[in-house]
C-alpha cells in the first residue's frame, strides 16, 4: 500500500490538470479524479508491469469517456432555478402513443401475407421486385395484396367494415 501511494501521490497533480481540459469544470474534475483514483487502488492488483502514470491517465481518461456519453444520453443539465419556460415545457406524447397503438392494433387485423408485404414495402422500404424475392412469390401477387392491404388498413382505421366481409348473424 505504501509503495502505492509512492508512486501515485506525485501523479495526482496532474491528473487534476488533464481532468480540468477534459470537463472544464473544476469540480467534476475532481471528481473525476478521485474516481480514478478509487479505481486504481481498487484495482492496484490487475496492474501490469509498466508505467504507473499511463495507466492512470489511461483510467482518467475512459472515466472521462464513459462520463461524456452518459451525459450526452441524459440531456444537458441545468440547475432547475437558471431553466427558463422553454426548458421545461415539452409536448405531450400520449396521443402519439394512442395513434401508435391503434395502428399496430389493425395492422395485427390483417391476414398475415398482407401484413407482411405492407410491413416490407412500407416500413423496411423494399421495393416491391425485392419484396417479391423475400417472399418468394411473383411480383404481381406483392402489389395486389399491397394494394389490398393498404386499402383494407385504411378502412380499419376509418371505422369502416371491409367490403368483402359479410357480418354474420346468429340463428336462435
Amino acid at each position: 500500500m505504501k509503495d502505492m501511494l509512492v508512486q501515485v501521490e506525485p501523479l495526482i497533480p496532474a491528473l487534476r490538470r488533464y481532468a480540468r481540459a477534459l470537463v472544464r469544470d473544476r469540480s467534476a474534475a475532481d471528481d473525476l479524479v478521485q474516481d480514478c483514483l478509487e479505481r486504481a487502488v481498487s484495482r492496484w492488483h490487475q496492474r501490469r508491469d509498466g508505467s504507473v502514470r499511463a495507466w492512470l491517465f489511461t483510467i482518467l481518461h475512459n472515466l472521462a469517456v464513459s462520463q461524456f456519453r452518459q451525459a450526452k444520453a441524459r440531456g444537458r443539465h441545468m440547475p432547475i432555478d437558471d431553466a427558463g419556460e422553454q426548458e421545461l415545457v415539452s409536448a405531450a406524447a400520449q396521443e402519439q402513443r394512442l395513434i401508435y397503438q391503434d395502428v399496430l392494433s389493425k395492422l395485427a387485423k390483417l391476414p398475415d401475407e398482407q401484413r407482411a408485404v405492407l410491413l416490407l414495402v412500407a416500413v423496411e422500404d423494399l421495393s416491391c421486385a425485392d419484396a417479391a424475392a423475400v417472399l418468394n412469390v411473383p411480383i404481381g401477387t406483392v402489389m395486389s395484396r399491397l394494394s389490398r392491404a393498404r386499402e383494407r388498413l385504411q378502412q380499419e382505421m376509418d371505422g369502416v367494415t371491409p367490403r368483402n366481409v359479410v357480418a354474420l348473424r346468429s340463428l336462435k
